[in-house]
């Protein structure tokens, strides 16, 4: 994303509580800038980094070995996340990451050898670790698609259509894929995107706030206002709703919502 990721969409993407995440950014596991409303703005390398961080602490790393491969992780990373993805996972007492079938440790740099021994009708094989049973779940698609992201959009798009092909219920692919096609100004596939993923998943906050989102820049404020009630009806914290909701309020002649928006607005940005 160009101007990076939501506190939302972080949560919606690593299935992390609000708490989680505050709990991992005052541990310093990673530092996200602040937006122009003060809001916490994160990078695709701040989750790979929070996702990394919740699995370890899991995993019974100690802090202080968690915090010390993560910065120099971080340091390591590639500018673009590379087709093969990335795992990072507790080996032992050990922090290693696999990028496609290379295994190395952060802390050291060497590298780890890993390969799968199975013994079909009775000969030994050796098997790429690439060689899953699930390669082409929905969850991988979507796994894929992230990845992606950063180096080609419409192989993106195409990943996530994929993944909503083998479940049509994976509420976040239907988050990402309408974000992408309204980056790429594709409006009407955007929004054809966002009712398919409300239909069925339900009333989704996130995807009804895109949806509003996507229908101001459609220049239709009133279907936007009622997006973003209908947003806030099923998260009442959605701190972006409040802003552009008591905005559009403000401009169309309902100054009494207006201020209770501004008003909740202000209360979720200045709890810390």
């Amino acid at each position: 994303m160009a101007d990076g990721y939501s506190l939302s969409d972080v949560g919606r993407l690593l299935g992390l509580s609000r708490s989680v995440i505050y709990g991992l950014i005052d541990a310093g596991f990673v530092a996200p800038t602040r937006g122009r409303r003060r809001e916490y703005r994160f990078t695709f390398h701040d989750l790979v980094l929070l996702r990394a961080a919740q699995g370890l602490t899991q995993a019974k790393i100690p802090r202080t070995r968690i915090l010390r491969s993560l910065r120099r992780l971080r340091a390591q990373l590639p500018e673009e996340v590379p087709l093969t993805g990335l795992r990072i996972e507790a080996v032992g007492d050990a922090v290693v990451v696999s990028e496609g079938e290379q295994q190395w440790q952060p802390d050291s740099g060497q590298y780890v050898l890993q390969f799968q021994v199975a013994s079909p009708q009775g000969r030994l094989s050796f098997m790429s670790a690439t060689d899953t049973p699930d390669a082409a779940s929905a969850d991988t698609w979507f796994e894929r698609a992230i990845s992606l992201e950063a180096s080609s959009a419409d192989d993106a798009c195409e990943a996530y259509r994929r993944a909503l092909a083998l479940d049509d219920r994976l509420c976040d692919a239907y988050v990402n894929l309408g974000r992408l096609l309204h980056e790429r100004r594709r409006l009407s596939d955007a929004e054809a995107v966002y009712r398919d993923g409300i239909a069925r998943c339900g009333r989704d906050a996130t995807l009804l706030f895109n949806l509003g989102v996507l229908q101001e820049d459609l220049d239709r404020a009133h279907d936007a206002a009622d997006s973003y009630r209908a947003a806030l009806a099923s998260a009442p914290d959605l701190a972006d709703a409040h802003f552009n909701l008591a905005r559009l309020c403000e401009a169309h002649g309902s100054p009494q919502e207006a201020v209770r928006h501004w008003s909740a607005f202000r209360k979720l940005t200045t709890r810390r």
